[in-house]
């Protein structure tokens, strides 16, 4: 069953979080995490109503998937960072079908 968490970055001074995603698509981090066996999307976003936030959309198609990246070496260059920009974060995490039953209602 697929695997989404939302990870809400807010750091303690003006622009970190943005700081922080940039650092980690510069030096080729997230793009190794989008590499990684089963994952789907691995995503950055700044809420229009909140600048100084960065929501980070992460999918995975399992949990051995998601346990497989979080044993990774990564995380430690990630929590690096974390720490570098002294982000706060919140998570949500939610679990999906492959076939939504709103699809119905989705305008591609």
């Amino acid at each position: 069953m697929r695997i989404t968490i939302n990870i809400y970055y807010t750091g303690t001074r003006p622009g970190s979080a943005a700081a922080f995603a940039g650092e980690m698509e510069r030096r080729g981090i997230a793009d190794r995490i989008r590499e990684e066996k089963g994952n789907l999307r691995y995503a950055y976003f700044i809420p229009m109503g909140d600048p100084e936030t960065v929501l980070l959309i992460d999918s995975w198609e399992d949990e051995a998937a998601l346990d497989a990246h979080h044993a990774s070496p990564m995380m430690a260059q990630i929590a690096q960072l974390r720490e570098k920009y002294d982000l706060h974060m919140r998570v949500e995490r939610f679990f999906g079908a492959e076939d939504e039953p709103d699809s119905a209602f989705v305008r591609k």
